[in-house]
């Protein structure tokens, strides 16, 4: 950090830190939000029951449910049970330990109920300057709106269960700038995978990233939510963006926003969290956003990611590589256009919100799903779901052809039964493509979600520009 200024992480860091760190000890970090969900909370609930503690502040925990949830409208309100066994249990576990600890739940069928990152964002729950914490690695969501915001292990819950603060090494700072006019079709799922593809799935490692530049400031609270969300795939502890007018619109009226004067003294704090002119960054990469195509990738990580329109790198001599292609079924030098699709997912915490769904309605609307296609479309919250309906959308979907369910995690990571099959090709707006992320032996390709759209109507890999 410069002396002449400091950075918007250094101004939430320190305004959070306890204890500083040592060379010896980490920082003690206090916690302003913690969120929860059914997967990685029994554990740390158990540790709490173990040692016959209570959870130190639960006005600043909220509990949803979202990866084990079915999507199937009779399994949540209907009298079907739960399908999957695990599911059903760690829902059940949820509901037992939040009542035990005075912990506020969103049930299985509570209105306000969804994907984590979606809910706590459309509540006004998360707010600039504050540091936010949850069992999942995409908290990093949060920092759209210059929060730090992380993942933790489940060792961590149960520590910020107790104490409501955490220990946490003092991490360096990444300046993404970008610049430019991003081009009709091209997409903020777009930018982050060219991102991710220019400084590597470990490029981040030991960073904070901020996005910064005309481009981000162009972008709206949803872009900037799918930005954030992937800077975990870049190997970064998080990622955030300066709040600004933009933040400040969607967070007004929001349920749990501060009101009336306490709003104004919020956005007056609010607006000192940028980065001073005169700070330094650890780090830093330069982006010419008019210079993006749509993105896909064509591997097993995120990081091995190329224009829609190019053909896979040939590499010589990386056992990985190699590995990762034989997996996907692929060839250096395969080009992606034209290639078959068997299912296509939109939904996720990465591209599950409104904006999202009404890029995919502007490509499917008047059109169908391609014969043998499976298009599962599956919106990050009730609240999106309803809204989605009011606009038209989830009937141009219906008219589609699509398969439009309840909110959830759903086939991200195939927790609740929602699975791609063994060697089947799947195109996603989702933010993983590991072996097996969404099913034993499935393919997985990242793309935005108006290439989603477009290849489910075309039933092969399409660019969304030829159908816009």
């Amino acid at each position: 950090m410069s002396a002449r200024g400091r950075t918007l992480f250094d101004k939430v860091w320190t305004a959070h830190e306890v204890v500083p760190e040592t060379a010896d000890t980490p920082a003690v970090l206090y916690i302003d939000l913690h969120l929860i969900h059914e997967v990685t909370s029994p554990q740390a609930f158990s540790v709490l029951k173990s040692l016959d503690l209570r959870v130190r502040r639960p006005d600043r925990t909220l509990a949803t449910m979202d990866h084990s949830t079915p999507t199937l409208t009779e399994q949540v309100f209907g009298k079907i049970p739960i399908k999957v066994d695990a599911a059903a249990k760690q829902v059940r576990q949820l509901e037992s330990n939040a009542a035990e600890f005075g912990v506020e739940l969103f049930d299985m069928r509570d209105a306000r109920r969804g994907i984590v990152h979606v809910i706590s964002p459309e509540l006004g729950c998360t707010q600039p300057g504050m540091t936010i914490v949850c069992g999942d690695s995409h908290t990093s969501t949060h920092g759209a709106f210059g929060a730090l915001a992380f993942g933790i292990g489940t060792t961590e819950v149960g520590h910020v269960f107790a104490t409501q603060c955490l220990l946490q090494r003092k991490p360096k700072t990444f300046a993404v700038n970008v610049e430019g006019r991003l081009r009709p079709g091209v997409t903020a799922k777009d930018l982050i995978l060219h991102i991710i593809g220019r400084i590597g799935v470990s490029g981040g490692t030991g960073y904070v990233l901020e996005y910064r530049g005309s481009t981000i400031r162009a972008t709206s609270m949803d872009e900037r939510m799918t930005i954030c969300n992937m800077s975990i795939e870049a190997g970064a502890r998080a990622g955030m963006i300066a709040p600004d007018e933009t933040t400040f619109q969607y967070l007004s009226g929001k349920p749990r926003a501060p009101q009336g004067a306490e709003w104004d003294a919020a956005v007056a704090r609010w607006r000192a969290l940028t980065t001073d002119p005169g700070a330094s960054f650890d780090a830093s990469v330069d982006i010419d956003a008019s210079t993006l195509e749509p993105m896909i990738t064509y591997g097993t990580n995120p990081g091995m990611v190329m224009p829609l329109g190019g053909a896979i790198p040939q590499v010589s001599g990386d056992a990985v590589y190699d590995k990762a292609l034989g997996y996907m079924g692929f060839h250096g030098g395969d080009v992606m256009l034209g290639k078959p699709v068997d299912v296509v997912f939109i939904g996720s915490c990465t591209n599950g919100r409104l904006e999202d769904l009404q890029a995919a309605a502007s490509i499917l609307k008047g059109r169908k799903v391609a014969a043998g296609v499976k298009l599962l479309i599956v919106p990050g919250s009730q609240q999106v779901k309803r809204e989605a309906e009011s606009l038209g959308l989830a009937q141009i979907f219906k008219d589609a052809g699509a398969d439009w369910r309840e909110s959830g995690c759903s086939m991200c990571l195939g927790m609740n039964g929602d699975t791609v099959g063994a060697g089947q090709y799947s195109v996603s707006t989702s933010n993983r493509n590991f072996e097996g992320r969404q099913g034993v032996g499935a393919r997985t390709l990242l793309v935005s979600p108006l290439t989603a759209a477009a290849s489910a109507v075309q039933g092969r890999i399409a660019d969304p520009r030829e159908l816009l």
